[in-house]
């Protein structure tokens, strides 16, 4: 077993108190910020905060309860303006000594997807680059942006709605036509 940490903020799991919570606060530099834009394909990150607590839970797992708090700049969706967005959320994970995966080829997500295997080390900056990887949107819009429809056909021919793109407006219309039919 290594005494030498992965990295400067992992924390050695034999070396937290059992009886009352480590608290950490981490608040990354400007390079770090920007490196981790980068990895997470964002335009800017200001203002990334991840503050908390670990505990222990039970005899051997242990709890980490944060609040991230991050300012995340994307290009919008539709005009590719920047759009800033604040992040603030609470994070848990549970680190659980005896946790096991199946090496079946198909798995059910597992109902509470905070549960981590415990390790050697718990590395909050880690869980402070999963948590905001997740809370980042996937699809920043400019407040008032909104897409435009476009539709492209032969020359000569109509384009296809929207409704009628759908699979059973074609259902809709012969059950409406048959309706008519039969009220006559």
């Amino acid at each position: 077993m290594s005494a030498t940490p992965p990295t400067g903020t992992s924390l050695r799991v034999s070396t937290l108190s059992q009886t009352g919570p480590t608290e950490f606060s981490l608040r990354p530099e400007a390079a770090e910020l920007s490196d981790l834009a980068a990895a997470l394909g964002v335009d800017g990150l200001r203002k990334l905060s991840f503050t908390g607590q670990l505990k222990p839970q039970g005899n051997a797992d242990w709890q980490l309860k944060a609040r991230l708090g991050a300012t995340v700049i994307q290009p919008c969706v539709v005009t590719l303006e920047p759009v800033t967005t604040r992040i603030d959320t609470e994070v848990v994970r549970i680190f659980v000594q005896d946790y096991s995966e199946t090496d079946a080829p198909e798995i059910e997500m597992p109902e509470d997807d905070s549960i981590e295997p415990l390790g050697i080390w718990i590395d909050p900056a880690i869980v402070m680059e999963e948590s905001l990887a997740l809370a980042v949107p996937e699809y920043p819009r400019k407040e008032g942006a909104a897409a435009e429809t476009v539709r492209v056909t032969e020359p000569g021919k109509t384009p296809m709605s929207d409704e009628e793109a759908r699979p059973f407006a074609g259902l809709a219309a012969l059950k409406e036509q048959l309706s008519n039919d039969d009220g006559e």
